[in-house]
């Protein structure tokens, strides 16, 4: 296996609130684990709701005594909803914040994913990108009812307003995926920094056009920032079998 993570502030924010968590050892009972999340809120609330809720999800998944993957993913989310929520309710400066998050674990060929919110995970091959997460959205609820074309939704002026976040409500969603990895497939996790700055068929470009994971990133970020870099920018690639 073979990593690489990176976040940008982005040319438009004064503040990076993308936080990103990679580890190719195991934590806890996992054979491995990335995280990704966007926060959200006042001045630093949201930088804080991300890091917050990435760093319980790691102290919890290493302290846990569970042994299944979905399991151990959907008690840290909750365990970070929870964490979130009392760290807003505790100081008025960070009353509201929340945060995006998307999860993954490799076992194999095997990838579990939890997702809640507009971060994404990506399965890219060298002929298709597929949107692995589907995002919580009000902007991708309309699409879902027919409202608008998937094609608006990218205009869309709400499209920034999410429909779940971690520390939002009491009791949280989470979504889960079970993917089966193929030779040659690199997995993407990234924040709304970059997909809204890139169509999916210029990422999967950039990501067969570059020689290594590094290159490939950094060449993410840079098309991102160059067509407008209106947020932060944060991306995970994982090459699972390390080719």
């Amino acid at each position: 296996m073979k990593t690489f993570s990176i976040t940008d502030i982005g040319k438009k924010r004064k503040l990076n609130q993308d936080y990103v968590y990679t580890s190719e050892t195991p934590v806890g009972p996992l054979p491995n684990l990335f995280l990704v999340a966007d926060g959200m809120g006042g001045h630093k609330a949201g930088d804080y709701a991300s890091r917050c809720a990435i760093e319980t999800i790691v102290d919890y998944i290493g302290r846990t005594g569970d042994v299944e993957p979905v399991g151990i993913l959907e008690a840290a989310v909750a365990r970070a909803n929870e964490m979130v929520r009392y760290k807003a309710s505790s100081d008025e400066a960070y009353n509201g914040m929340g945060t995006t998050l998307v999860a993954a674990t490799i076992e194999g060929n095997r990838m579990r994913v939890a997702n809640v919110g507009d971060s994404r995970l990506y399965v890219v091959g060298s002929r298709k990108i597929n949107q692995i997460t589907r995002d919580h959205s009000y902007v991708e609820e309309m699409v879902r009812m027919g409202e608008i074309r998937r094609d608006q939704a990218r205009s869309h002026p709400d499209k920034n307003i999410i429909t779940r976040a971690v520390g939002a409500e009491e009791n949280i969603a989470v979504d889960f995926f079970d993917v089966t990895l193929q030779p040659g497939d690199i997995v993407l996790m990234c924040s709304d920094g970059l997909t809204n700055m890139i169509e999916d068929e210029e990422i999967r470009m950039i990501l067969q056009g570059k020689r290594d994971l590094v290159e490939k990133a950094e060449s993410l970020v840079n098309a991102a920032n160059n067509n407008g870099g209106k947020d932060n920018i944060a991306v995970v690639l994982i090459d699972p079998f390390g080719e």
